[in-house]
């Protein structure tokens, strides 16, 4: 075996590219066996290492310990962690919830365990107030809703006000979809093994997870997984899609975007759409909006062009069209939208054109919708849980039902082409407020209108989209962020070589 200790990456520090689904992580793990020449519960024993180095780094002062075992190889993981902080000289009580079965790893630990004097014991059985949980219960197993014993076991974890460290993943916390089995741990900090679990990132999973860190177990040893995963996007490979415009570039060059909405009452979507295609580089944008708002939608943005009317040569103007930002549903934004449709080129369509596109659904592969849970409910005739229950699957009925590329938002925002699924992890709570989504539907407009394909538009939008509201977070805090704070941002990302430039003197001069 090789003792060497594993290497602990702290998620928010160093993303990894990819995310896999539960069965790839088990396909993974037996790559990872054969290729090292080593046996599960070896294995299991970098596991545990691992588990003691986070717990030593994140709470050196712990000493009391209650490890959560269930009877699976997460239990297991739990076991060789006890027996590693007794060994320490650590206060370790072990609690059983169940004895692995024979000849699994687990049980193997379970017996390493007793033999370095642990014992196991019940809930009953613990006293005093420990300074650190370990919940090793469940791991990636379990895809069914919880119940009896085992949820008043999680449920006794979660009244106890100390902090709890998950391995691999919260107990109860679906691994493919990132929803609750009807309850979950909620932990401090959890080290996931191997790989990023599709689960961790999206859902409700940030509810769960606390700080989330990744051991992948290879001990060095690298380049041999070919099991292909979910791709999170990273501002660097955003980065290769926004080179320097040539010299001699002009306005024309960098495209044409005419937005549609802002019906009666409703003017600040489409200003706020409009201007972030302006920030994100498109050449030049026209709106189209109810004539009762075009004061306030054009006052202090003189380089907003009007247009009058969605007549047949206006339609034939735009590079990208983007309809719905506060378009409405009463009958003057339905009349607007049918005039739409008779737009056969690239669009991104969102808000209420979402909602008049779910009455008259349609295929087209030359558009971007974005809808948030509720809009895809209504897209998909289900109910809002039904959409967040599985995202995965969501994105891409979506997809299949509507063709172009479909962008779900929420934590964890997914964007799938039927090819290929991206996630995008950026955003923080602060954007749970009116105009957000106007401001994405805007940044991906530019980014069409300016070359990029659909699916990499997509992508690339939601990313700096999600990073111009946590560099605002970083500086100001979340609570109070407004949709239109992200355009001094939004500026700066979409300029990479300036951004990472200066990101990298602010480093030099550290």
């Amino acid at each position: 075996m090789n003792h060497s200790a594993p290497v602990i990456t702290k998620i928010c520090d160093s993303l990894p590219q990819y995310s896999w689904r539960t069965e790839q992580i088990r396909q993974m793990e037996q790559q990872l066996v054969a290729v090292q020449h080593v046996s599960m519960y070896q294995l299991m024993q970098r596991a545990g290492d691992a588990l003691f180095q986070a717990l030593q780094l994140r709470w050196p002062s712990a000493r009391h310990l209650w490890i959560f075992c269930g009877k699976g190889n997460n239990g297991g993981d739990g076991y060789v962690l006890a027996r590693l902080a007794k060994l320490a000289g650590y206060n370790v009580e072990v609690v059983a919830f169940d004895e692995p079965p024979p000849g699994i790893p687990a049980e193997q630990a379970r017996r390493d365990w007793l033999n370095a004097g642990g014992k196991c014991s019940g809930l009953h059985a613990l006293h005093g107030k420990p300074d650190l949980i370990v919940d090793a219960l469940l791991g990636i197993g379990p895809s069914t809703p919880l119940r009896g014993e085992l949820l008043a076991w999680i449920q006794f974890i979660n009244r106890q006000t100390v902090p709890v460290l998950a391995v691999d993943i919260p107990s109860g916390l679906n691994a493919d979809t990132g929803m609750p089995l009807g309850g979950a741990v909620h932990a401090a900090a959890t080290l996931t093994f191997v790989g990023l679990k599709c689960g961790l990132l999206t859902g409700l999973a940030a509810d769960y997870t606390g700080d989330l860190y990744l051991s992948d177990l290879k001990n060095g040893v690298a380049g041999y997984c070919d099991i292909g995963g979910i791709h999170i996007m990273s501002y660097d490979r955003v980065a290769q899609s926004l080179f320097p415009r040539p010299r001699t570039a002009h306005k024309g060059d960098c495209g044409k975007v005419l937005l549609a909405g802002g019906g009666p009452g409703m003017p600040g979507a489409i200003r706020l759409a409009g201007e972030a295609a302006l920030r994100t580089g498109a050449g030049l944008v026209k709106i189209f909006c109810h004539p009762e708002n075009r004061q306030l939608v054009f006052s202090g943005r003189p380089e907003l062009m009007f247009c009058h009317e969605l007549a047949e040569d206006t339609l034939c103007w735009p590079d990208v069209l983007v309809a719905g930002p506060g378009l409405g549903l009463d009958e003057w934004g339905q009349q607007q939208w049918q005039h739409l449709l008779s737009y056969h080129g690239k669009m991104v369509v969102d808000a209420d054109a979402l909602n008049w596109l779910a009455q008259e659904p349609q295929v087209r592969h030359n558009w971007v919708l974005t809808p948030h849970p509720g809009e895809a409910a209504r897209l998909l005739q289900c109910a809002s849980s039904d959409v967040q229950s599985d995202r995965f699957a969501a994105v891409q009925e979506l997809q299949h039902r509507y063709g172009g590329v479909v962008l779900l938002k929420g934590f964890g925002t997914l964007i799938s082409d039927g090819k290929q699924i991206a996630i995008c992890t950026e955003g923080n709570p602060g954007m749970a407020s009116g105009g957000m989504g106007d401001v994405l539907s805007g940044i991906i407009a530019a980014l069409l209108a300016q070359g990029l394909p659909l699916y990499d538009a997509a992508c690339c939008g939601a990313l700096l989209h999600g990073k111009a509201a946590n560099e605002i977070a970083k500086e100001h805090g979340e609570r109070g962020m407004l949709a239109s704070d992200l355009f001094f941002w939004l500026q700066k990302l979409a300029n990479p070589q300036r951004y990472q430039h200066g990101k990298n003197a602010d480093t030099n001069s550290q």
